[in-house]
């Protein structure tokens, strides 16, 4: 298998952009595939090598910076404290194929050629060197063969740091915190530094660290959270000398200059990750013997569950006591805790524990509750019963599954015996067991002939954890090695791991693999420890299973009922929504239901006359702010107000004239912020029946009959008609001005009345060109823009008789003849695509609808079905809910069916799915039959450009088959399709 990337994923695009417009204004380099020491290589010399240049002052970096973050609807900075820029990215998103891309863009668009990734842990470094290696293929055929070189910094490989300083290709080193976190002041203590901060002989005497300095590199720093958190650690990033740092992860402590943000509410929403199931595996409260638990302990005091009733009711209760304490009172005086007093609480490191009524408790130990130990034997045997489930659904697809397992103590995995000879621990031995248990089910047994399950238990589960200097396994952070196998298994041979025939599916993990290690195809994760952990914990183990699977042919699978994960937790359902949405709240400072001054101001419309998008701005978003609480919708706290629900539910959000023109992409962004993570209950979990009765029905055949036919496609595009458009246009387009520089002189006077004062005397305003002398080379930028041929853009340039307006200000020239061609050749491709019916004996077999299997979330995502061909309906947003309700009730409506995900249909600019076929009686008689589209947007032009572009080419597919079929959409209101499907 060789993992395949996707290079045009709009966000992750953004998200590079996003860096890239940082440095908007710096010098291009002139080539992509040579590199000088001339003032356009974004490169400078030094004594001990080459070094990245910044030509930009710190104003024009906070004026980028600024029109970054109004893009992306991000706080603004009002000063840039520093060369400091943060990306967050939900964990799964493809963070590190970011900014490994980054890295290229930098280098394509200003020449910077060092790097320095800095790492947490032994997990991150390896996994990010991984990237590296997988990426190589990928990124050469996007970037002509760059030719790049990376490598893990070792202290005793220092050639490799010379190499780094002196070479004049795109350089990356890798390095963990931990290296370089230790430096030196007294001379006399060098010898405590680590190897980079001491002079070296094979180095002419220097410190390695110098010649890293000298190249002022570009420092990313990969989950900041876990390194640069303490004085040390920003002294040790400050002490590379950087150019800038880039900070990326889903959970920043401290948010430096944001110019991106993907939360994970986006994230879900957009379906860029996994959805999420939690499978709540706890004992069921009986409230009929005494039930105390110990959760922690403190000087003097100790916290602990039990059963307290209040008003009639018993409800499991969190409290908190303290020595001599009665708990017959603190329960609300039930009879059943009488006696029982707080008679000891020890607070001693490692021994912490509480004595009641002769019973001495550790913590996470209870007494009147299931054993802990059977929680955990049936927390596995859910996770290996849901893993083989999903192996009869998933390998005859050639999709691979991974379990995942965190434990509390590597000891319950795996121990030593008095001679220090490794055996199973209790986790190790109750997993064999309920394998083999359910391994025999009769359901299980086409399993057994798969030549990649082997039938040694053994060889299906292992553990990677970190290991001591005598190779003993042990609790770690996961900073250090771990068992040489199972650590080339999975962290170097992620392809093999996910290869059918490699036996390995369940891992189980200490807290090594708590961050910088993930595999797309780990749909269990299961967590046989106390669920009180710290937040980034907590998200971090989930997110080692958020990323969409992988095929055997590595490439990713898009299908949403496909990639869930589950979460086998020791809490409610309830609980785990609750506990995980408050700590993203803390932690991310986003909290769900507030609407901020600055949300507003990325949003844009289409100027119907000129085409062109128009941005709120920052002080109108402050304007809408202000109204929005004037009129009640939001409270003193920025909250969301029920009023505010109400409007948005109804369609009514009433807002001034000045801001009508933005209202669809008001409503979508308030409602962006009315979400909350969409996690799902695996209880309610069930597969959705086919319903026979309307798969056999002679109107729902009739219909499958009008869409079922595939279409072939061509494209007449005529260069010459491209050519001739572009230049007029631009030809038209507004005289691109010289750089006009405002310079003032005034005087300043003190008086003890007034302060200081200010008053000008004098005021001039001049043209200003450029020092640099070489200007950019605008056909090879144009051309990497627009994938046009350099023999276009040139008879381009040269017929529009424009380029004085280049040379008076290069970049905006570029950035506006960029638009101008773009604008054109959508509008070409548009009319210039035509579809053709392929054949009578080219369609979609209607009996693949027996193959489908779904699941639905019976108190969330689905609604019973008679009319449609399952007994539910599952649906993605509000907006597919409201029309499959009316469908089902509607007389009118006789059948309707939710297409299916392998329903397409070819477009130039990829598959589209639509979303529903249906058929309407009209007045008892005619049949009416309709392909529709829902969107939760409000109006088509809300929709993002390719999705709409989709939609046009889907009319013109239906319109070829020729069966009277009308294609209907983007709609939103299906009162109005209803009433105009029987009107027309």
């Amino acid at each position: 298998m060789k993992l395949k990337f996707i290079a045009d994923l709009d966000y992750q695009k953004r998200a590079i952009d996003s860096v890239v417009q940082i440095f908007k204004g710096q010098e291009m380099s002139q080539s992509n595939f040579t590199v000088s020491y001339g003032p356009n290589a974004g490169m400078i010399q030094t004594d001990l090598g080459v070094g990245n240049r910044l030509d930009l002052t710190p104003e024009e970096i906070l004026k980028n910076v600024q029109d970054i973050q109004m893009k992306n609807g991000l706080p603004r900075s009002e000063r840039l404290d520093g060369m400091h820029f943060t990306v967050e990215m939900e964990t799964g998103t493809g963070k590190t194929y970011v900014y490994l891309r980054t890295i290229y863009e930098l280098h394509k668009h200003y020449g910077f050629t060092k790097f320095v990734i800095v790492v947490p842990s032994v997990a991150i470094r390896e996994g990010v060197y991984k990237s590296l290696q997988i990426t190589r293929d990928h990124f050469n055929e996007l970037y002509d063969h760059t030719p790049v070189e990376y490598f893990i910094y070792d202290s005793q490989k220092l050639d490799q740091v010379r190499n780094f300083a002196t070479a004049t290709t795109i350089q990356i080193m890798i390095i963990n915190i931990d290296a370089f976190r230790k430096s030196f002041e007294d001379p006399d203590k060098e010898d405590k530094a680590n190897v980079i901060h001491r002079p070296n002989d094979r180095l002419n005497g220097y410190r390695p660290i110098e010649f890293i300095q000298q190249t002022n590199p570009i420092v990313i720093i990969d989950e900041p959270q876990s390194v640069d958190t303490t004085p040390k650690s920003k002294e040790a990033i400050a002490s590379l000398h950087p150019l800038c740092t880039l900070r990326y992860s889903a959970t920043h402590v401290e948010k430096y200059n944001m110019v991106y943000r993907l939360d994970a509410v986006d994230a879900y929403n957009q379906k860029l990750v996994k959805k999420i199931e939690v499978m709540s595996v706890r004992s069921e409260p009986s409230f009929n013997v005494p039930y105390i638990k110990l959760i922690e302990v403190k000087e003097g005091k100790a916290k602990i569950e039990l059963d307290v009733e209040s008003r009639g009711k018993v409800k499991r209760t969190t409290k908190t006591v303290k020595y001599g304490d009665d708990l017959y009172d603190i329960s609300g005086e039930r009879e059943l805790y009488r006696g029982y007093i707080v008679e000891q609480i020890d607070w001693t490191e490692g021994n912490e524990a509480i004595e009641i009524n002769g019973y001495r408790l550790q913590i996470g130990e209870a007494i009147g509750d299931l054993d802990d130990d059977a929680i955990r034997r049936y927390q596995i045997r859910k996770t290996i019963e849901e893993h083989l489930n999903k192996e009869l659904q998933l390998r005859r697809r050639g999709i691979k599954v991974l379990s995942l397992f965190f434990i509390d103590k590597v000891a319950h995995y795996r121990d030593y015996d008095k001679d220090g000879n490794p055996i199973k621990g209790k986790y190790a031995v109750m997993f064999e067991e309920e394998y083999k248990n359910l391994i025999q089910k009769p359901k299980y047994r086409q399993l057994w002939d798969d030549p990649g399950i082997d039938p040694d238990v053994e060889k299906a589960h292992n553990g990677y954890f970190a290991q001591d200097k005598k190779g003993r396994l042990k609790d770690t952070k996961g900073n250090t090695e771990a068992d040489t196998d199972v650590y080339n298994l999975i962290m170097k041979d992620k392809e093999r791991l996910l290869s059918l025939n490699e036996p390995l599916r369940f891992i189980f993990s200490h807290s090594a693999l708590r961050e910088g290690w993930d595999n797309p195809n780990v749909f269990q994760i299961c967590t046989l420890k106390d669920s009180a952990g710290t937040y980034v914990s907590r998200r971090q183990e989930i997110g080692r299973g958020l990323r969409l699977a992988v095929n055997q042919n590595g490439e990713r699978v898009q299908d949403y009922h496909i990639n869930t994960l589950t979460v086998m937790a020791n809490e409610s359902y309830e609980e785990f929504v609750a506990t995980l949405q408050k700590e993203i709240e803390e932690e991310t400072g986003v909290k769900f239901g507030k609407i901020e001054k600055h949300i507003f101001a990325k949003l844009v419309y289409v100027d119907e006359k000129t085409e062109e998008p128009v941005q709120i701005g920052y002080d109108l978003s402050v304007k809408l702010y202000e109204e929005l609480k004037q009129n009640g919708y939001i409270d003193k706290h920025s909250m969301v107000t029920s009023e505010l629900k109400k409007a948005i539910e109804n369609y009514d959000l009433r807002l001034s004239a000045e801001f009508q023109p933005w209202l669809p992409a008001i409503v979508k962004e308030i409602k962006r912020h009315l979400q909350a993570l969409p996690i799902k209950d695996a209880t309610k979990k069930q597969k959705v029946k086919l319903n026979m009765s309307v798969f056999n029905q002679e109107e729902f055949r009739q219909l499958w009959d009008k869409i079922k036919y595939k279409t072939v496609y061509s494209v007449d595009f005529d260069s010459e008609q491209l050519i001739q458009k572009c230049i007029e246009s631009i030809q038209t387009m507004p005289r691109i001005e010289k750089i006009r520089i405002l310079s003032r002189k005034g005087k300043v006077e003190i008086d003890r009345m007034t302060g200081v004062q200010a008053q000008t005397v004098s005021e001039s305003v001049e043209d200003y060109v450029s020092l640099h002398h070489t200007l950019p080379d605008v056909i090879t930028e144009l051309q990497n823009r627009t994938n046009l041929t350099r023999k276009t853009i040139v008879r381009i340039l040269t017929g529009c008789k424009r380029l004085e307006d280049f040379k008076n200000n290069p970049q905006k020239f570029i950035e506006e003849v960029t638009k101008i061609i773009q604008r054109e050749m959508k509008q070409l491709l548009k009319d210039g695509v035509k579809y053709y019916k392929i054949g009578d004996d080219a369609y979609y077999a209607v009996e693949l609808f027996q193959n489908e299997e779904l699941l639905a979330y019976l108190n969330d995502n689905a609604i019973p079905s008679e009319k449609s061909l399952f007994d539910h309906i599952v649906y993605d947003s509000d907006v597919e809910e409201r029309f499959a309700r009316r469908f089902e009730n509607d007389e009118k409506v006789k059948v309707y069916v939710k297409l299916p995900s392998w329903f397409k249909i070819d477009t130039p600019i990829g598959a589209y799915n639509p979303d529903w076929a249906l058929v309407i009686e009209k007045d008892g008689e005619e049949k009416l039959y309709f392909v529709l589209e829902t969107k939760g947007q409000e109006w088509e032009g809300e929709l993002r450009p390719g999705e709409s572009a989709k939609i046009a080419f889907a009319r013109k597919h239906f319109e070829a088959i020729g069966t009277d079929i009308e294609f209907v959409g983007p709609e939103n209101d299906v009162e109005a399709f209803m009433l105009r499907a029987v009107n027309r």
